[in-house]
């Protein structure tokens, strides 16, 4: 019998509005819980606050997205490594089972130099959690790219136990989403649901607005015995109202499910 895949709501895609809309939005458009973005917002960073807005709206946190945007550098510790650690106590303490995280920037040379060790005893100290690396992208210019990475944007290149498959990465890398999901094979553990249309920049459309397969990708996750939940990433903050908003949700979360339930031929 087929498993049926959680479809998570990132709180990043509630944005502008704080973690605590996302908790909401995802109780009343009806997502099986939700993943948390840990930010600025203090909330995100609260294992006791997010704990009561579990018991209130009722949807569990099922993976914890740590700090490591170029904008949380700071949250928690300038630290990575205390940061992650961070992010998985909380996973813990939520029982959460998947703490997503980024590849080191470039510019972290110590941390990039332990990364794959230190993912190693992460692992070893918080059994029960994955730590899915997640795909990044280049940054392009006019004739040129710079990969702020290291050691680069392409977690399979170097090869980890676990992963994040983000379309919308794929989108703005140019990488053909089902051949990394290939690549990536029986260590993907956590999918970004996001589209894009290969512009050289991070998109996060609703799925089915840009050009990635991302019906390909969800129909194909049942045959490649995927054991993980698909959080939707998407950008509203262009929104112009909390029903704009909701709508777009919905629209995402009717496309995973939709597609999820569609055998590949």
């Amino acid at each position: 019998m087929s498993r049926q895949v959680p479809v998570l709501l990132s709180t990043s895609s509630v944005f502008p509005e704080p973690t605590a809309a996302g908790f909401e939005m995802a109780a009343q458009l009806g997502y099986d819980g939700v993943e948390v973005m840990v930010w600025s917002d203090a909330v995100s960073q609260d294992a006791g606050a997010l704990a009561g807005l579990v018991k209130h709206y009722g949807v569990p946190v099922r993976s914890v997205h740590a700090p490591c945007l170029m904008v949380t550098q700071r949250v928690w510790s300038p630290d990575p490594w205390v940061r992650l650690r961070m992010a998985a106590e909380l996973a813990r303490t939520l029982e959460a089972d998947v703490v997503v995280v980024h590849p080191p920037f470039a510019w972290q040379r110590d941390y990039a130099r332990t990364f794959s060790s230190g993912l190693l005893r992460l692992g070893r100290e918080f059994p029960g959690i994955r730590f899915a690396v997640e795909n990044m992208f280049p940054l392009r210019g006019v004739g040129r790219e710079f990969v702020p990475y290291a050691p680069g944007w392409d977690p399979t290149l170097t090869g980890f136990d676990a992963y994040t498959l983000d379309l919308s990465h794929c989108a703005a890398s140019r990488t053909d989403v089902i051949a990394l999901a290939d690549t990536m094979a029986g260590n993907l553990a956590h999918v970004h649901l996001g589209d894009g249309s290969g512009k050289a920049r991070d998109e996060h459309l609703v799925p089915g607005r840009g050009t990635m397969p991302c019906a390909q990708l969800l129909a194909s996750l049942d045959v490649r015995g995927f054991t993980g939940a698909v959080a939707v990433e998407v950008g509203t903050r262009k929104a112009g109202s909390r029903s704009e908003r909701e709508a777009d949700l919905a629209e995402s979360l009717r496309f995973a499910r939709q597609h999820l339930a569609v055998p590949v031929a």
